[in-house]
């Protein structure tokens, strides 16, 4: 008796599909984590942003310092000079003295200090309450404002942002970096030091 032909393949179990052919198109990738915001639905400024916003701060702020140190250190040196020049009848030059050379220097450079912790209070402060942004603000389309939804920036805010961030960072060693770098393990509203003491965010602006 002759037996049926073997079929070709063997029978595959119940439920089982032929997988897709090369040419398929690939599975979705899940969507990008949605864009860390400030209470108020704000986008939040990026670490680059706050970065270049501050260099540039920093180099109109340093242009307008010069303006002041150059001329301070130049009366310095044309009232001091002639002591210094100044010799013995038998030609040896004469030590100056500790009031007359190093109390004027030291007493221009505690004036600057003082002149640039004013320079910057007008500048990150004053500056800021008037015109809403610093110039690297501006440029990097970013602003300050208070985590609060609703608020407006104060003077008072301002402030300490100020002597949290910069009159700080000029006294304390290493706090410069702590503070700038501590952003980037902020959440979730990615601050430094100085706006979590002024209760402020800094978040993107259209142009």
């Amino acid at each position: 008796m002759t037996q049926p032909p073997t079929p070709p393949y063997a029978p595959q179990p119940a439920g089982w599909q032929l997988p897709p052919p090369p040419w398929a198109t690939p599975p979705l990738r899940p969507p990008p984590p949605p864009l860390a915001t400030s209470p108020a639905g704000q986008p939040l400024a990026s670490f680059t942003d706050r970065l270049l916003a501050y260099l540039v701060d920093y180099v109109v702020f340093f242009c307008v310092a010069l303006l002041l140190a150059v001329p301070a250190f130049i009366i310095l040196f044309v009232a001091v000079i002639p002591d210094l020049l100044e010799v013995q009848p038998d030609g040896t030059p004469v030590d100056p003295s500790f009031a007359e050379f190093f109390v004027p220097l030291l007493l221009i450079e505690v004036g600057l200090i003082v002149a640039l912790l004013l320079l910057s209070y007008v500048y990150y402060v004053e500056f800021l309450i008037r015109k809403g942004q610093t110039l690297g603000h501006r440029t990097m389309k970013i602003k300050i404002v208070p985590l609060a939804p609703g608020a407006k920036l104060t003077r008072g805010s301002a402030a300490r942002r100020w002597l949290a961030g910069y009159a700080a960072a000029s006294f304390l060693p290493g706090y410069f970096y702590v503070d700038g770098l501590w952003q980037l393990w902020d959440k979730p509203y990615q601050q430094c030091l100085h706006d979590k003491f002024a209760g402020t965010v800094v978040v993107k602006v259209p142009a």
